[in-house]
Parts: structure tokens; sequence; C-alpha cells
């Protein structure tokens, strides 16, 4: 049955439908984490003030040497996110890399991928990325942008998002949702505290979604439940421990390539779905996490911490692809729109990370000035597990005429069998020294050790690195006012190794880790109700890119640099008593130097924009409980291919909403409608390479989304 498409101008029609699926199901939209409306919520806002993404512990970000996004919980539930991507799109600094409709996300922050083996974090600690992170149990969601080598050894040089979970309180809240193609979701939170003397602390969320997607054939359901367990064992100690298990299966959509590898497709609906075939599965994506930290306080200076982690996912992967044009002899589509269609396979591909961590954190003068300081140690093994390289032409297809049937492969999938062992061990120290009311110095590092291994896909053993390296980070920090921050940092990062793509002469190859450099000026200011920050910063990085070598062929290669310069600015809070807002803007200037081929130097990178700006309001209207919501996201050009032959324009998409609260048979409820892409903008959100070849995502049609949460 195809679906309904909010072509007219949103209005009633989009409400309507919301309502009437409301109605049949009871279940509501997005909302980040189900609602659980209290007072202390309401009264922070949208501006965090503290996050533990910048070092070891929660630190102010009027203190943290660095640049920290936190999206705080009423930001993520007025926005009714369901994805980290739609989270995102709140900070300039973020653009979408390789995140297609119906599979796990990635992203791009300053103008470099993050990597999903190294980039994402729960409560500090590090998870296997190939997943969409449920929201339902999440605080806030906290970036890190830049180098976190220091604090995290092996990771990319854009950044690091950390998401906090909610710990327990006394709470009992259910949220229903909708969207305007008739999607079902329910969640609930339930907490409180128990014991003779309340020291065992429980969260449950529960969640279930029938995705429906705006996009044809890419429907999906979802299951979701966490439990967070608090213990304070004494007035000293304390434990706490996390679980999360999420099962999501959704048909993924293919993207579209250029045209004759030179032009944009054109007149393109983004409800359409490239290669559809009926014999296609939904991508499985099932994943756990688990967590444990326990805390002691040996006194009022010194505190020990002790933590560790499992973060498991497995992914069942049976799609119909759509891939380059005349039976595998381009590697984009025609210049007609014709396009393959492969059996793409990939089932248990499984990825695991362990991770353990001990901190010493102390306070205490030494020669006239005062220090905090971190010692710790920490050890890691992640681990990946696959089949054999699965990916069959079995017919053709146009963008235009749609994708005639084509039977599947016959073909056997060989077994699983290991392709990387991955083991990293560091010895680390952070030390923030105070001289005075003024000057402060954060300075520490990382000593890293690496020892990985890779296999190729006949089980044959491949590359073994054995690496030492000393990560270094150090800022210095000036207060003129116990409301202002000035600092200067520098910071050294180490990234693990791309893969090398399927068509190079190295195809599958896992390439060594490589070297970044960082170096940033900031400043920072808290001013009546209002957060603002600004950054100077430049990331060189090794450039890994797939070298033509001649006569069609390629070779997966580390050479050159990329070299990006940009400025940030940010403002979060309350503007007057009745608006606040969280607005964001970013200038990059993404250059590659002395890769060896000159058609990808001399231009901005390619999926990066030379300005990007990010806009969330909430204005209080006269009428008690309501409140008006708007928003605005932009995005200049951008190139879409590494020569800077082919360029996307800027576009600019609007978002408006309403909150109410009121009061419905004694229980606090809040209603919430949004309304995405309120003038249902066609623009191309995503131009980035994956594994070595191109593609491009449109953004979303005018989404409307209606929920209600009701708190017992």
């Amino acid at each position: 049955m195809p679906l309904l498409r909010p072509h007219l101008p949103l209005s009633l029609l989009s409400l309507g439908l919301a309502l009437h699926s409301l109605q049949g199901w009871a279940d509501t939209h997005v909302e980040l984490a189900p609602v659980q409306v209290s007072d202390t919520l309401a009264s922070d806002g949208y501006a965090a003030k503290e996050a533990s993404v910048g070092g070891f512990a929660p630190a102010t970000l009027l203190d943290t040497p660095a640049s920290v996004s936190v999206f705080s919980q009423q930001l993520l539930e007025d926005r009714q996110v369901r994805l980290l991507s739609e989270v995102l799109q709140g900070d300039a600094s973020v653009g979408e890399s390789y995140a297609p409709v119906g599979y796990y996300e990635n992203f791009n922050v300053r103008g470099f991928e993050l990597n999903a083996a190294s980039s994402y974090r729960i409560n500090g600690q590090t998870i296997a990325g190939e997943q969409n992170v449920a929201l339902e149990n999440k605080q806030q969601v906290e970036l890190l942008k830049g180098l976190s080598g220091l604090q995290s050894g092996v990771s990319e040089p854009g950044g690091l998002i950390n998401y906090v979970t909610q710990r327990a309180a006394d709470v009992r809240s259910v949220t229903l949702a909708s969207n305007a193609q008739g999607e079902r979701y329910l969640a609930t939170d339930l907490g409180g505290w128990f014991g003779s003397e309340r020291q065992f602390g429980l969260r449950a969320n529960l969640a279930h979604e029938d995705i429906r997607s705006y996009v044809d054939h890419a429907d999906g359901t979802r299951d979701f439940a966490s439990l967070a367990f608090d213990w304070q064992l004494s007035a000293a100690a304390s434990l706490q421990l996390d679980a999360e298990y999420q099962h999501r299966e959704q048909r993924s959509v293919p993207g579209y390539q250029l045209l004759a590898g030179s032009a944009l497709p054109h007149g393109i609906d983004p409800s359409d779905r490239l290669a559809y075939q009926p014999w296609a599965k939904p991508v499985q994506n099932d994943a756990l996490n688990l967590g444990g930290r326990f805390e002691y306080r040996f006194d009022e200076a010194w505190t020990g911490t002790l933590s560790a982690s499992r973060s498991k996912v497995v992914i069942d992967d049976y799609s119909a692809f759509a891939w380059g044009s005349e039976n595998g002899m381009q590697a984009h589509f025609s210049a007609a729109g014709d396009y393959d269609i492969y059996d793409f396979r990939s089932p248990d591909d499984t990825r695991r990370t362990d991770e353990t961590q001990a901190l010493l954190n102390g306070r205490f003068a030494a020669l006239g000035v005062q220090h905090e300081l971190t010692l710790g140690a920490s050890a890691q093994r992640r681990t990946l597990n696959q089949r054999p390289y699965y990916n069959v032409l079995v017919g053709s297809g146009n963008i235009d005429a749609g994708a005639p049937f084509a039977a599947p492969s016959d073909e056997p999938i060989g077994a699983s069998q290991k392709r990387l062992d991955s083991r990293q061990y560091g010895l680390f120290f952070s030390d923030r020294i105070t001289f005075d009311e003024h000057w402060q110095a954060v300075w520490g590092a990382r000593e890293v050790r690496l020892d990985e291994r890779t296999w190729d896909e006949t089980g044959e053993p491949g590359r073994h690195t054995r690496q030492y390296q000393l990560l270094p980070n150090a800022a210095l920090m000036f207060k003129p006012d116990l409301d202002t921050t000035l600092y200067a940092s520098y910071a050294k990062g180490l990234s693990a190794g791309a893969t090398a793509p399927w068509y190079t002469s190295n195809a599958a190859d896992i390439l060594a880790p490589t070297l970044s450099h960082q170096l940033e000026l900031g400043i920072k200011r808290d001013w009546q109700g209002l957060s603002f920050n600004a950054a100077l910063f430049q990331i060189r990085q090794e450039y890994q890119y797939a070298r033509p070598d001649g006569a069609g062929s390629f070779t997966y290669v580390q050479q050159g640099q990329q070299k990006n310069l940009g400025l940030e600015l940010g403002a979060t809070g309350w503007l007057t008593p009745d608006l606040q807002i969280h607005a964001s803007a970013a200038a990059i200037r993404a250059r590659v130097q002395n890769s060896g081929t000159d058609a990808y130097e001399g231009h901005q990178a390619i999926n990066v924009p030379r300005l990007r700006a990010a806009l969330h309001a909430e204005y209080a209207l006269p009428l008690p409980g309501l409140a008006l919501l708007a928003g605005a996201r932009y995005s200049a050009s951008k190139y879409a291919s590494q020569a800077g032959t082919v360029q996307v324009g800027g576009y600019t998409v609007f978002d408006l909403g309403s909150r109410y609260t009121t009061q419905v048979g004694g229980y606090q409820t809040v209603l919430r409608l949004t309304v995405d892409n309120v003038f249902d903008k066609r623009y191309w959100r995503d131009v980035g390479d994956y594994l070595g070849d191109n593609y491009l995502f449109q953004g979303a049609p005018r989404t409307a989304r209606l929920s209600a949460s009701v708190s017992f």
C-alpha cells in the first residue's frame, strides 16, 4: 500500500493523519526520552552547565578548554528526536557522512569523518558505533569537537560523542507518538528509590516503534529495553550499573550516484526507493550495551573509580543495492540514470568492544599552586567477525523508470571469520593547575600501546601493528572575570586506519593507524542567562584515499594530509524570560595537500560546506503552558566529488512546532506537535564517500510529528 505523503501545505491534513493514528493505537512520536516532565529539568532549559566528554569527570563547560556542545533532555524532547542525526542537526560543525535511511548512521565533525569503532561512548565508555543508539533512556548527548586522544586514545580528529544515561529517580511516565505516515510509538519510563534507607535505585525504559518511513518500502520495527541500577553502598562508596538492548529492523535505502560521474540527478522524489526487490530483507541490528562504575571517596580530596563495559552489535544485511552502471564497468550511474542492482549479503557481521578503566582523582596544593590531578589506566579489546565479501550483480534499473524484478543470486555465503583483533592499553594523567583567580593550565598525556592484527577474506594473516604513541594535550586559560574564559590548546591524536574499497588493488586491507594534530583558540562567556562560545581551530591528519594508478586501477593509500581551518560560534540559553535558543554557526576551510593526485587538491574537500548555521528556539506564549517552537538549518554549497567537479547547492530548512503542558485527570501531560521542513524543501543533505564510493542522499521532506507524554 503506498505511503501517504504530505504534499499539501501540511496544516490540517498532516495533523489529522497524526491524530487518527494516535487514536487508533495510542502512540507517540519521537520523544527522545519518554517525557519525564520535572520542575528541575524544565528550569534547566536548553543550556547545560557541565559535561563529562571533555575530560574524565563532569566539569563545567566554562572551565573546559575545548569546544563542547550539549543537547539537553528538554531540547531532545522538544525536537522529538529518535536518531542521532536529528540531534546533531542542532550543531553547525556536524554533517552527515553516509547515514542512509534504515542503516546505522555516521557523521563528519569539523570536516573529518567519525569512526564507528572509536567515536561513540555511553557514560564515557566506548561502544561499537555500528548501531543507532536508542535515546529513550538518555539524559543528554554531548559532543566534543576536535581531538580526544587524551580522553580516549585511538579516535578520530573530528570529535567524540557521549550519551549520558538517566539515573534512578521517582518517575512514572508514558509517551505516545505518531507521524503523518501513521507511525506507532509507545514508551514508558519507570523508576524509584527503595530499601531501608532508600539506598537502592532503579530506572527502567521500554519502547516499541512501528517505523513508518517517508521512503517507499522502507518501513520497519524497533524494540528497546534498558535498566539503570544505583546502589549507595555507604557514605563513601557507590555503584552504578547500566544495561540496554535494542532490536531494530528496517529496509535500508541506497544512495544515488553521479550521472556519468559528472552531473547530479534532478527531479528526484525523496519517497522513491532505488533498486527495490521484494526478496531483499530489512537490515537487522541487535545491539547490547553493558556498563558498570564503582566509585569510592577516600576523603574530601581523593576519589577512586573503576569502570567496565561491553558493547556488542550483530548486523544481518540482505539488501538489493544500487551501484554503478554498465555491468560494473562504471563506478557511477549512466548519463541516462541507469544503475546496476546487486544482491548484497552480510549476515552475522559481529563487532564487539570490551573496555576497563581505573581512575584516581585528587586535589592538593604544591609549590604555591592548586592541582586537580587525574591518574588512570585503561585496556580495550575490539574484534570484528565477518563473512567473505558478497556483492553479486543481478540486474539493472533506472532512476526514472524504476527497477524491474531481478532474480537473487544463488551463490553460497562463506563462513564467518575473524577480520580484526585490536588491543589498546593506555596510561594517562591530566593536571589542572590553578595559579590564581585569573590563570589556569591543563596539561596531560596518554601513552597508548596498540597491538592490532588483521586477516584477509581467506583467513590468511594480514597486517600486525605494534605501536607505542604518546598523545599530549595542553591548554592555557585566562579568566578576566568569573564568567569569561579565554583558552589556547594543543592536542595530538591517533586514529584507526581505514579499510580499502573493494575495487582497489589492496581491497579489504585495513590500513595502519594515522596521526593528527590540533591547535585551538577559544573564548567562552556566561552572561545574563546565555552561554556564548567561539573557537578558531586548525586540524591536520594524514590523507587516506583510493589513488588512481592509471588504466582504471586504484590503490588505497595514506599519502599527504588533509588540513582543516575553521571558526565556530555558539549561543545557548535565555535571550529573554520567555525566549530561549540553541544556536551555532561554523565556517570551515578543508583542503587536501601533497596527495600525489593534483585533481584532489586546491579546492574544498568533498561533503564539507564552507558555512553552516543552525538554530532552535522556544518562545513561551501568554497562555499558561503553551510554547511556540521554531528552528532553521542552513548549509552552503558543497562538492560531491573528490576532484571538485560537481557541486550541490546550498539550502535553508525551516521547522515549526508547539508544546502544551497541562493537567489531564490530575496528571501532568505534555503535548508536542512539530513540523520539520515546513516548506518541503528539496536538497542533498549528504554527498560524501563511503568505502571509496560517492553517494548522494536527499533530505527528508516535510514531516509532521505528534506526541503526548503523561507523568503519573
